[in-house]
Parts: C-alpha cells; sequence; structure tokens
C-alpha cells in the first residue's frame, strides 16, 4: 500500500501511544480488581466472583500490551533495544509477575483446598500490585529520561531507575488501578460485596486525587522538557486541562452513585494522561537529559520506510480485528458476575 507523503514515524508514533493507553485503560482495571482481592473479598465466593468479572477478559486485554511491544520492536528497534536492555531487571520481574496473576487465574480454582487457594490468591495480589508498580515506574523513568552513551545505549544502573519521581508514578499507577478496578467491580457485582467495594472507591479516588496534583506539581518544577512542550504549543494545554477534569469527574460521578459514568470518567482520566505524557515526550522515545543530542528519537531510532509502510498496512488490518474481538467479548460478558460450573 502506497501511503504517499504521509509522515509514517509520527503516525506509528501515535499508534504506540494508542495501544498503551488502551492497555493502560482496560488491563488497568484488571491489575486493580487483583490489588483489591484480599481486601474486598471476605470468603471464597466473594473471590471467586472477582476473579470471575475479569475472568473473560484480562487475557484479551493483555493482547495490547503485547502487541504494543511488538509494535516498538518493529517500528522502532533502537528504541526497542535500549529500553529492554536498560530495563531488563525491572521488565524480568514484571513478566515473573503478570505470570503470576495469570496462573492464579487459572488453576486457583482447581483444587479444593483452602491453602491451596490461598497461596495463589496472594500471589495474584502481588503479581498485579508489582505490574502496576513497575509499569508506573517505567513510565516515570521514560518521562523523566535515561543516561545514555554516545552509541544511544542505556548508561545508568537498576537502582539509579528507581528515583524518588518514578517511585512516585509508580505509586501514582498503583492507586489509579486499583480505583479503576473498584469502579470496575462495582458495575460487576451486586450486594454486600458491591457494598463493600464502593466503601474503597471513596479513599480510593480521594488517594489518586492528591497523588495527581502532587506528581502533577513535581513534573512541573523536575522535569523541564515536558513542560517545554505545553509552554511552546498552548494548544496542548487543552489536552491537560480536559484530562484533568476528568479526573475531577471521578468523585463527584462516586458522589452521586453512578458508577458508569464513574468508570467512564476513570477511563478518560488515563487517556488525558497518557495524551499528556505523549505530546510532552513528542518526538522523543528515550529522552538524555544531561546530552539531548544522543536522544531516541521517531527519526534517528525508527526502521525504514519501507518498513513502517508494510507494518501500517498489517497494523490497519489487524487493528480493527483486535477491537471488535474486544467489544465482542466485553457485549457477550456484560452485566453482574453469575458463578456457575464453568466459573473460575
Amino acid at each position: 500500500m502506497n501511503f504517499g507523503d504521509l509522515d509514517l514515524n509520527t503516525v506509528w508514533f501515535i499508534l504506540l501511544a494508542v495501544l498503551l493507553t488502551g492497555y493502560a485503560v482496560l488491563d488497568g482495571f484488571d491489575l486493580g480488581v487483583g490489588m483489591l482481592h484480599l481486601f474486598v473479598a471476605k470468603n471464597d465466593t466473594d473471590r471467586r466472583i472477582l476473579l470471575n468479572a475479569i475472568g473473560p477478559v484480562w487475557d484479551g486485554n493483555e493482547v495490547w500490551l503485547v502487541t504494543g511491544g511488538g509494535a516498538l520492536f518493529a517500528a522502532f528497534p533502537l528504541v526497542y533495544a535500549t529500553v529492554f536492555s536498560g530495563f531488563y531487571l525491572a521488565l524480568m520481574a514484571l513478566l515473573c509477575a503478570l505470570i503470576f496473576r495469570a496462573v492464579s487465574i487459572e488453576v486457583r480454582s482447581k483444587h479444593d483446598s483452602p491453602a491451596w487457594r490461598k497461596f495463589w490468591d496472594v500471589c495474584f495480589a502481588l503479581g498485579s500490585f508489582v505490574a502496576a508498580l513497575l509499569l508506573g515506574v517505567a513510565i516515570g523513568n521514560v518521562a523523566r529520561g535515561l543516561p545514555l552513551d554516545a552509541h544511544g545505549e542505556f548508561a545508568g544502573t537498576f537502582l539509579g531507575l528507581l528515583n524518588p519521581y518514578s517511585l512516585g508514578i509508580g505509586l501514582l499507577a498503583v492507586v489509579l488501578f486499583a480505583m479503576h478496578g473498584a469502579l470496575y467491580l462495582v458495575l460487576k457485582t451486586e450486594g454486600e460485596l458491591q457494598a463493600r467495594v464502593e466503601r474503597w472507591s471513596h479513599p480510593l479516588a480521594i488517594a489518586f486525587t492528591l497523588l495527581y496534583a502532587a506528581m502533577t506539581l513535581a513534573t512541573l518544577f523536575h522535569i523541564p522538557h515536558l513542560n517545554a512542550v505545553f509552554l511552546a504549543n498552548h494548544n496542548y494545554l487543552l489536552v491537560f486541562f480536559l484530562g484533568a477534569l476528568a479526573i475531577g469527574a471521578i468523585r463527584v460521578m462516586i458522589r452521586r452513585k453512578k458508577p458508569l459514568a464513574a468508570f467512564i470518567a476513570s477511563s478518560l482520566g488515563i487517556v488525558g494522561l497518557m495524551a499528556v505524557f505523549s505530546l510532552g515526550a513528542y518526538p522523543h522515545l528515550v529522552y538524555c537529559p544531561e546530552f539531548p543530542e544522543r536522544s531516541l528519537t521517531i527519526f534517528n531510532a525508527a526502521s525504514s520506510r519501507p518498513t513502517l509502510s508494510i507494518m501500517l498496512t498489517i497494523a490497519l488490518i489487524g487493528m480493527p480485528l483486535v477491537i471488535a474481538y474486544t467489544a465482542g467479548i466485553y457485549w457477550v460478558f456484560r452485566g453482574k458476575v453469575k458463578l456457575t460450573k464453568t466459573s473460575y
């Protein structure tokens, strides 16, 4: 397919942002349900309901992360190599967390033993927490910038990734996904369990709002290269304000007992956060604060134009299928969770 003079580098930057945003919105509430698993569920039935709330959709939601990783590898291979080598230990920990979470969902109810189920319940909750924290820390480091050598390779240490700003973004991600998961569970549960989840959603929304304000100020004062983009393009500020408006609407909808509206506001808040991050980063994919000329951008780290063109053709065919599959699954499994013989 001939794309003429289309800026394929920018198109792939946008596609990558869309894929990662889709993952954050969809698998975000899966991670949140996992983190709340040990706190809101009081018995085995409650825990099975929580598992089955995400059971039909969690694996499809993770397709967005896998596709995002594939898109990064195909479109920006130098960035893929730098990030995966620099974050090697953190990414291995993330992979282990996601594996334990997936195994927990599948095998937890296979054996009718309290000790067996308790072990996998802990794995499910801990895997969800570690995954959410590490994803936030990774985004925080990319936003903050990474030390690169003259060859564009990571020149830092693992402990250097655990800086206060990135850990703050990691904590923000944990609270955000926990709140997002609680709002999703309100839609999927009923009775006493639903009331218990609702009671968790209020303090989580407050904690998220406070952390969001704190990390916004930290970004304003400590990440100048992101702020410069918005100061130079005042129209971008509209995206920031719309995202902040969505975040502010979450608590309003919770107080008004409108769970669907609260969940939609939470989803739009995540979209707003990812949009602000993407606009601030563009055209950089890995920014080097000490030596900006070493930064990896969508231009100096991209594949050849023919490769980007072929991959875009594949994406235009595959993306509608992924979206249709996702929409179909959510439609089929809409409504409250009901336990049956085939349930987890």
